[in-house]
């Protein structure tokens, strides 16, 4: 006889067959039937199957051939064109990772596999050690992403999530926009306060998956109705949230310091930072609702019964629970880690730890809740894999090796300051798809264009700002370009061809109102 399965679990066992199932999504599994000793085939299917047990939803699958033969061969062509004077086991780097970022657009395997096959041609090629090769999984950035996963799981359980849910509803929900624009004004709200994009993905993201499955948007069933709309808006607003303040990200300290370092002179260095981005700033992120709704329209456009709904729900559900005291409590001792960490000294990573061992002390989340949630265990395989191949580029000096061609080639054209300017930008935006980290990304590169800017004949104020603000707005491009878009992305609400295709999008629509509303603002501020 076949044992049955606890309820409420989040994955089945069908004797040799496992199907997941997510436990937001559907009810908890019936017990099964006792299975007869009998093999049937049924008709149209290869695999036996015994009688009295469920059928496979869907049969094992391994590479889609065209698919990974395509990525193979991109990571070929890349190698076979490697130019005179680089390293070339640096230049095989670089092939087996844009051979990885290929599968990630077009899925040969799920991202985790695809990642794990790529990782293990590193390695078998010989191209770095595994200790270079798995460095990325002692990341703060990526345990702080995977913790927010943990957030969001406590959220869920308490039912915090759905009474802010119901909060948002009942203040702004009678439209799927007034819902975003909340979001987006929260988001703007707490930034000053919390530099991590990726901890405020981990508060707020919950909050959107209430929403959207109050509406009936699941992410496997009806993500158009809400969720899509909702989860791509927020992931293209952090990256704006982050730019408008210094303090919005750790990137935006990493560069004003560089730039100091380099002798750049910036009078009261967060005013400076707000007041240039104040005008395109806010033009950019009160816009990104409007334009995401055009690319991915929400089904459910207005919901006027809702806000009376929700009231009445949040009259039912009474005062907070215990469970939920003690998530706002958790999250309130992250909060302050990540508000005052670098006043007492404390990582952001360490506060999250402190959250996470409240909800686990206090029964709040059990152990098996965390085991259970594969978004994050999955995040944390495939994003620090990803990581670890744009730490060791970084290292190996080929960027680097890049930047120098570039100014060699912008000196050799004799261009005035503005072009030069431009084409700089240019790089060092589009350039932030060979890496995962945005303070990585600064830490590679700022510098090195800082010092080609000013060479070239920029203001030296105007190159280290404009490049600072850039370090931000480049982290809605990919579903791996900051830690909020792994959080976002691990939703499900999103599908990866309109992650690429709106961030890229996005990110023209960035060029173009920071490098023409932004220049005529910074020539107000006396910058140039």
């Amino acid at each position: 006889m076949t044992k049955s399965p606890p309820l409420g679990t989040s994955a089945v066992a069908l004797s040799n067959n496992i199907v997941a199932l997510e436990p937001a999504d559907v009810p908890p599994p019936l017990p099964l039937a006792p299975a007869s000793p009998t093999m049937a085939i049924p008709s149209g299917q290869t695999s036996p199957v015994w009688k009295g047990q469920a059928a496979p939803a869907v049969l094992p699958q391994g590479f889609k051939l065209a698919n990974a033969l395509a990525c193979i061969g991109i990571g070929l062509a890349v190698r076979a064109l490697m130019p005179a004077g680089v390293d070339a086991q640096a230049w095989t780097l670089l092939s087996i990772f844009t051979c990885t970022v290929s599968g990630l657009i077009l899925e040969p395997l799920p991202i985790g596999g695809w990642s794990v096959c790529c990782l293990t041609t590193l390695l078998a090629t010989k191209t770095c050690s595994f200790q270079t090769a798995m460095s990325g999984f002692t990341s703060e950035s990526i345990w702080l992403i995977v913790f927010s996963f943990f957030f969001a799981k406590a959220f869920e359980k308490t039912g915090l999530g759905s009474r802010i849910a119901n909060m948002f509803v009942a203040a702004a929900g009678s439209s799927t926009m007034g819902m975003s624009y909340s979001l987006v004004a929260a988001e703007m709200l707490i930034a000053p306060g919390m530099p991590s994009c990726t901890a405020r993905a981990g508060m707020l993201m919950p909050v959107i998956k209430f929403l959207s499955l109050e509406a009936g948007s699941h992410p496997k069933s009806g993500r158009s109705k809400m969720g899509a709309f909702l989860v791509h808006s927020q992931m293209q607003a952090s990256s704006c949230a982050s730019a408008l303040f210094m303090t919005g990200a750790a990137q935006n300290l990493l560069s004003m310091q560089i730039a100091q370092t380099m002798g750049v002179a910036i009078p009261d260095v967060w005013i400076t930072w707000a007041l240039g981005a104040l005008v395109p700033g806010l033009l950019s992120i009160l816009t990104v609702p409007l334009l995401v709704s055009r690319f991915s329209p929400p089904t459910v456009q207005g919901t006027p019964e809702a806000p009376a709904a929700a009231k009445e729900r949040l009259k039912t559900r009474g005062a907070l629970s215990r469970g939920e005291l003690i998530t706002l409590a958790s999250l309130g001792v992250a909060v302050t880690t990540w508000v005052g960490g670098e006043h007492f000294k404390v990582p952001a990573v360490l506060g999250a730890m402190a959250a996470l061992s409240m909800l686990l002390g206090t029964g709040t989340l059990s152990w098996d809740d965390c085991l259970n949630y594969t978004p994050a265990w999955d995040t944390l395989l495939w994003f620090s894999i990803l990581v670890s191949m744009c730490n060791a580029l970084s290292a190996s000096g080929l960027i680097a090796q890049f930047a120098q061609m570039v100014g060699a080639a912008l000196a050799q054209a004799k261009l005035n300051w503005m072009a030069s300017f431009g084409l700089l930008h240019s790089a060092f935006f589009w350039c932030h798809y060979l890496f995962a980290s945005q303070v990585g990304h600064v830490g590679a590169l700022y510098g090195a264009f800082l010092a080609m800017m000013i060479a070239s004949g920029s203001p030296p104020l105007l190159a280290a700002m404009s490049l600072g603000y850039s370090a931000n707005l480049f982290g809605g491009l990919t579903h791996y370009s900051s830690g909020s878009a792994a959080v976002y992305n691990g939703s499900g609400y999103m599908r990866m061809k309109e992650v690429l295709a709106l961030g890229a999008l996005m990110g023209l629509r960035t060029m173009v109102v920071w490098g023409v509303v932004g220049m005529a603002w910074w020539k107000v501020l006396g910058w140039w």
